[in-house]
């Protein structure tokens, strides 16, 4: 039985990812941070008391800023591979925590390879770099595309994907990074702006919220569903070669796409509840990213199964199931809205 390793199995990505190797007959092993409350919703549905014969997920407390920790970690688990999903990862708050987030996203992974590198455990990294780093560089976006980050986020990434890669012809290292464009869905946190939008639809059908605040609708992001992008990553680790990726559906679309279609969803009028909020506004911003994922399709017979319509439809549907409310019902209140 192989053994995986997920630090950030709490997230959107993690959980996904669990989900995946345990259909694949994998022993789970996920990092999580210490927390006076319980932040592990996401795998609630994965999890049994390790006491109960044929568990294979197990939970361990852990931080990438504690890299003594990670080796003993690693030690103590034997991977066959580690997935690092954990980081500060949300672009606005960079700019608000800047120091953090270099902390967390970029010397995490470092510390992360160290102890790997001194455990001299027989592993297999993946680590999740990101299309923002590309910033203002000219869509598509390929592995060959020049690197430009405009964000705090942006930078630590990209120190993290350099030095992965260092590390990987330096030491000869398995360890790969996937260049994730945005992916979402239902699992995904609520002050992203897609989840904040289709949460927003189901909270005004209901009368609880008249209004939603965003920043830029012009921005142009290439959207994917996580699951399809966490198949991308186990495939990644299990090729001959090491090699990095870039991961996303080669569609652009606009901030104000995604509120038109998730509004329309439910027959409403998008712009009478959408308001800009400066304060949402990124001191630099990124046009437009979109993936050219040719590689990644050619060499990993990857490809995305959730188009645009259906990652926004779902994620729609799933917050209004979350209030009790099916489509149908959601239609036929929002045909009585004022």
């Amino acid at each position: 039985m192989k053994k995986a390793l997920i630090c950030g199995i709490t997230g959107q990505d993690g959980s996904h990812l669990a989900d995946l190797l345990l259909e694949k007959g994998y022993e789970v092993h996920g990092m999580i941070r210490r927390a006076s409350t319980f932040n592990t919703h996401r795998i609630d549905h994965l999890y049994h008391d390790p006491h109960e014969q044929g568990a294979r997920l197990t939970l361990h407390y852990g931080d990438l800023t504690d890299g003594s920790q990670l080796a003993r970690l690693i030690r103590q688990v034997q991977p066959d591979e580690i997935y690092n999903l954990a980081a500060q990862s949300h672009v606005q708050v960079s700019f608000e925590q800047p120091e953090y987030t270099g902390d967390v996203t970029g010397l995490g992974v470092i510390r992360l390879l160290e102890a790997i590198r001194e455990t001299g455990v027989a592993t297999r990294l993946y680590q999740a770099s990101s299309s923002e780093m590309f910033g203002d560089s000219p869509p598509p976006q390929s592995e060959d595309s020049p690197f430009r980050p405009r964000s705090p986020y942006a930078v630590a990434k990209l120190y993290a994907h350099w030095t992965t890669r260092n590390y990987r012809e330096a030491y000869g290292l398995y360890a790969v990074s996937g260049i994730l464009f945005n992916h979402e869905g239902e699992r995904r946190g609520e002050t992203f702006v897609t989840r904040k939008v289709t949460r927003a639809v189901a909270h005004i059908i209901l009368g609880e919220q008249s209004k939603v605040y965003l920043g830029n609708l012009d921005a142009i992001r290439d959207w994917g569903h996580a699951k399809d992008y966490v198949e991308a990553m186990y495939l990644m680790l299990q090729q001959e070669t090491p090699r990095d990726y870039v991961i996303g559906t080669g569609e652009g679309h606009t901030v104000r796409e995604f509120c038109e279609l998730a509004f329309r969803h439910v027959g409403l009028d998008w712009q009478r509840f959408v308001e800009i909020d400066p304060r949402y506004l990124r001191p630099t911003d990124v046009d437009e990213l979109r993936a050219d994922p040719s590689r990644a399709m050619a060499e990993l017979g990857w490809k995305p199964k959730v188009t645009f319509f259906e990652l926004a439809t779902g994620m729609v549907e799933f917050d209004l199931a979350q209030l009790g409310l099916s489509i149908e019902e959601a239609r036929e209140r929002a045909a009585r809205l004022p």
